[in-house]
């Protein structure tokens, strides 16, 4: 196997393999699942669009048996490495393998599985399932449903666990990453092991946040709790970002005072632009964003805090609408500017599906997507904000600027998510939905916008981390990691020695230069 492997990998016209060389490749692994007879363009691109590298092989997996083998086989080769691609929503082909193999996560079963442990649910979910799969079976099934989501569910379990996971719920549950109690994991060895906090717990908390670099998740045990069967949608409008800011932080740290399940915030355009600005936010057709109420000392951004509670059908309306009314009524928005709906758990929780259509049928979900996501201290958001929002984005992105805040005490330390060192810290997410050239600006300058957004903020000292990282050399790494680096390098070295895993992150080399 080996011999045939290493012919495969170095053989000599790879840009037209034969079709029994994939055929042979796939009997000499001795795989459940399939392999292509050439790769096709999904493995060789990702959302962002902003690069393209070529495998060697795009490996579909039946089950975690086939990733072993295929990661034992590499380990025996001279150079091959192995990205596992989930729904490929990366950025900066985060989950590509140039001349190696990517594993088309999506493959494996979607086996769900509900378990009452101790009075509490739980459900066990393929790695490769999506969010959205994981909603739809949970809440009309079992009256159950995840913690803690992100806001657009078409991505997988193991995708966002290798990450974080991170949307309006964090401020309250935390980020996915804590809420999974068990995950299986193929390492870098080839092993297949089940972990949890007390059962190879390094493995388990390496795997969360690891951006692949210790092994693949195929399969997660994840938290649940009764599903609501309603929600109170809310948005709020600020002309000064001191007040936002107060108010949401507010919202986050008193829980025990305010009933909202559901905490985000974004920034808009002070316009009438389709894309960024006063249209975003009304929640129905039937809403009016009237500028004339917007203050005449406003800037040139607004500022939405979007709320969300869960309710019941059992629960009275007059208890919802005093409830909310309480809590609004402490808040400092613009009174003319508030927003709300009530719609269904899963209608809410897929919101941002219709987002997804309407792109895709004008060409710009298939767009490149030069996106950054940032998380900054709340002790310099303030300075970001004039800045940034009110300089540098100050016409927008062409598509949401997400910033809420969220709590460090809500994230566990042993993951391997580098984080800022302040007790809060604001998310900032640039979504942008360009149109491409010649319609939309080039990406280059898009990325070379990002990039001054990240000088800014190092020359200024700020206490910030990327989220979703991407750099290009070693050395960037360390500083992103900071105290943590020798962790994560010790990490490495125990559960993937031969630097084969996730090679498109570009924190290790296989086959480092000289």
């Amino acid at each position: 196997m080996i011999a045939y492997l290493e012919h495969f990998v170095h053989g000599t016209d790879k840009e037209s393999r034969p079709d029994d060389d994939f055929v042979g490749l796939s009997q000499a692994l001795d795989l459940q699942g399939t392999i292509p007879c050439a790769p096709n363009g999904m493995a060789s691109k990702d959302f962002g669009g902003l690069q393209s590298v070529k495998p060697l092989a795009l490996i579909r997996p039946a089950a975690a048996d086939d990733i072993s083998r295929v990661v034992k086989a590499a380990a025996r080769s001279s150079n091959l490495t192995i990205a596992a691609r989930g729904n490929g929503h990366s950025i900066n082909g985060q989950a590509m393998a140039d001349q190696g193999i990517v594993l088309d996560m999506r493959s494996m079963e979607e086996n769900f599985r509900v378990m009452w442990i101790n009075g509490l649910a739980y459900v066990d979910v393929s790695g490769g399932a999506l969010w959205e799969d994981v909603l739809k079976w949970c809440v009309p099934e079992l009256g159950l449903a995840p913690r803690s989501w992100t806001d657009y569910l078409g991505l997988t379990v193991g995708g966002t666990l290798s990450n974080a996971g991170v949307s309006g719920q964090t401020f309250r549950y935390g980020p996915q990453t804590s809420n999974v109690t068990e995950l299986e994991v193929v390492t870098g060895k080839g092993d297949t092991l089940v972990c949890s906090e007390t059962e190879n717990s390094e493995l388990f908390f390496a795997a969360l946040g690891g951006l692949g670099q210790f092994g693949i998740i195929t399969r997660a045990r994840v938290v649940l709790q009764q599903a609501p069967d309603m929600v109170r949608w809310i948005r709020l409008v600020y002309s000064e970002f001191e007040d936002f800011t107060r108010d949401a932080e507010s919202l986050v740290t008193r829980q025990e005072d305010d009933p909202f399940d559901y905490v985000e915030g974004f920034v808009f355009v002070n316009g009438d632009d389709p894309s960024s600005g006063w249209p975003t936010v009304p929640l129905d057709p039937d809403q009016e964003f009237n500028p004339n109420h917007i203050p005449p000392t406003a800037g040139p951004v607004l500022y939405c805090l979007e709320l969300a509670l869960h309710y019941r059908n059992s629960d009275r309306p007059t208890d919802v609408d005093a409830g909310v009314d309480r809590s609004l009524r402490r808040l400092r928005f613009l009174r003319p500017f508030k927003f709300q709906v009530d719609v269904g758990y899963t209608e809410f929780l897929l919101r941002v599906k219709r987002a997804e259509e309407d792109a895709k049928a004008n060409g710009i979900w298939d767009a490149p997507h030069p996106w950054l996501n940032l998380f900054v201290s709340s002790h310099n958001i303030v300075d970001f904000d004039r800045v940034v929002f009110k300089g540098v984005l100050s016409q927008g992105v062409g598509g949401p600027i997400l910033v809420y805040p969220l709590l460090r005490s809500k994230w566990d330390s042993r993951t391997s998510v580098a984080l800022p060192e302040s007790d809060i810290f604001y998310i900032v997410a640039l979504l942008r939905f360009n149109p491409p050239p010649p319609k939309g600006p080039a990406p280059e300058l898009l990325v070379a916008q990002n990039q001054e957004i990240i000088q800014f903020c190092c020359s200024r000292g700020f206490d910030f981390k990327p989220y979703l990282p991407h750099y290009k050399c070693q050395e960037d790494w360390k500083r992103h990691f900071g105290n943590q680096w020798t962790r994560f390098v010790s990490r490495k070295t125990c559960f993937d020695p031969l630097f084969i895993l996730a090679p498109g992150q570009k924190i290790f080399s296989r086959n480092p230069q000289p």
